[in-house]
């Protein structure tokens, strides 16, 4: 019994950066560039109905790379016609199928990961529902999130995250009951707050720049100047130089009170979950996202008459939700200055510039992943001669011919809609402007042209848009957009569905305001 007893009092447990994770280490002292296993993403527990497709994922850290199996509490799960477990190479992800799920296969599923030097278990309950109770359990489950049911992930990213990204963020991470995620992220926002006063005075929101580098901006007033600061990476602390030096990959300068954290040469393997502690406070987190897609359209050289807009557009190879815009590489946000659209199915991105001037001159970059497209844009005064040319003309009388150009203008403007469900909804206003405008609809800032759920017209400049049948995901915000080589303009309105019930008003204000 020695050798046995001897093994077991080496061993220790971990804690892991994952809530719901035990980590046990087998020795005393790991060797140089070894670590104990632990789960980056664990799985999360699943209700699902009978004979659907069912599956876990969980992606794991640790050198060497350890071993991942998985495992039942009441069974095997042996029958590879009941059970697949396979690695998705793409995304790093280990994954357990079960298809045409049954009741039986209802239980507490585990995964290991494991290597010569540790062990990492965490647990996923599976629930399976029959008929029409899978509905009734489906629409009571979005009020009873518990928080180890969700990746840890997302709280790190929301907690840094602009109000305007919150509805993308909670659909990439399956969250669906957003008045829950809400009061939580107040809560946690709170104690992150009281978290950080204790060691710093102020925090900033980051600045992504895109010149082949990322950066992360914090402006600290650390109250204990000898704070140590680390930098994570998926959950693993990085090594980082003071920026001297050109090989080093990861750097922080400081500059009085800003803390830059920045990442050179930066290729697919650096995109992650980014986080900064003080000591043991997060301080800020953020994901890297890199999509790996190509440019069918690259932008094209404008040229535009002061005062007037301007626009850029590019298409993808593949769907990209949002792109970074800038303008002499200094990254632009829709707004008054500004408006950024993307098409429905994702692939068609555009920058337009309102009442350009000289100040707005110069290059312009749209950058998706580690891509980029640019193209100049050059304004022109509103009078290309000199001031004796111009009293020339006011002294002489001169022919003119009639030009009967002009930039797009709206002259009735969309009104204001409420409409109960199941009624139809008619929207219509009036444009002018020759050469005729582009006409284009959005909702909530997505293009509504090749939806056939719209029934969209523009004759003699009257455009139009009917709604058949009014239901809750039709309420939010429309947008007319005219465009021309002269210029651009835009009208807009918000529709009211009649008799919702308090929670989808909730949400689709939710949606409106973020």
């Amino acid at each position: 019994f020695c050798p046995l007893f001897s093994i077991l009092d080496k061993t220790e447990l971990k804690r892991s950066r994952v809530p719901g994770v035990m980590v046990t280490q087998y020795v005393e002292e790991l060797p140089p560039g070894s670590t104990t296993p632990d789960f980056i993403r664990k799985p999360i527990a699943l209700t699902i109905q009978e004979g659907k497709l069912a599956y876990f994922k969980a992606v794991v850290s640790g050198y060497p790379v350890p071993d991942v199996s998985w495992a039942r509490n009441k069974g095997d799960i042996s029958n590879s016609t009941k059970y697949v477990s396979r690695f998705d190479e793409k995304n790093e992800e280990y994954i357990l199928e079960i298809p045409n799920v049954d009741s039986d296969q209802a239980d507490t599923y585990k995964c290991f990961a494991i290597n010569p030097f540790g062990k990492a278990v965490c647990t996923a309950a599976l629930n399976v529902i029959e008929g029409r109770e899978f509905m009734k359990v489906a629409k009571r489950k979005e009020k009873q999130w518990k928080e180890g049911e969700i990746d840890p992930r997302f709280w790190e990213v929301l907690l840094s995250a602009p109000k305007k990204d919150y509805e993308r963020i909670c659909q990439e991470f399956g969250v669906t009951d957003f008045r829950w995620m809400l009061r939580k992220l107040n809560q946690k926002k709170k104690e992150r707050e009281a978290e950080q006063s204790k060691k710093i005075h102020s925090l900033k929101q980051i600045e992504v720049k895109t010149d082949g580098t990322a950066e992360f901006e914090l402006d600290m007033k650390l109250k204990d100047l000898n704070s140590k600061i680390l930098l994570f990476k998926d959950g693993e602390m990085l090594d980082y130089g003071d920026g001297t030096n050109e090989a080093t990959k990861h750097n922080m300068q400081k500059f009085g009170e800003t803390y830059l954290f920045s990442i050179r040469d930066v290729s697919p393997e650096d995109a992650g979950i980014y986080q900064v502690d003080v000591e043991e406070v997060n301080m800020f987190s953020t994901s890297l996202v890199l999509p790996d897609v190509e440019f069918n359209t690259t932008l094209k050289d404008t040229k535009v008459i002061e005062g007037r807009d301007a626009v850029f557009e590019c298409a993808l190879s593949d769907p990209v939700p949002q792109i970074t815009w800038c303008a002499n590489d200094i990254s632009v946000e829709h707004g008054k200055k500004y408006n950024i659209t993307v098409s429905e199915d994702k692939h068609v991105h555009k920058l337009a510039v309102k009442n350009c001037t000289e100040e707005d001159k110069g290059v312009y970059t749209a950058i998706a992943g580690l891509r980029s497209s640019q193209g100049t844009l050059n304004v022109e005064g509103k009078f290309a001669s000199g001031k004796d040319d111009e009293k020339f003309t006011y002294s002489m009388p001169v022919s003119k011919t009639l030009d009967f150009q002009a930039s797009p203008k709206f002259i009735v403007p969309l009104k204001r809609h409420a409409a109960p469900p199941g009624y139809e909804c008619y929207m219509s206003c009036a444009v002018t402007g020759n050469p005729t405008p582009h006409i284009t609809w959005y909702h909530n800032n997505v293009s509504l042209n090749t939806n056939p759920n719209y029934y969209i017209t523009n004759v003699c400049g009257v455009c139009s848009l009917l709604i058949l049948r009014v239901g809750p995901k039709d309420m939010g915000e429309y947008k007319v957009v005219a465009e021309s080589p002269l210029g651009y303009d835009e009208c807009s309105t918000k529709l009211i569905v009649k008799g919702m019930s308090s929670i989808l008003i909730l949400i689709n204000l939710f949606w409106l305001k973020f």
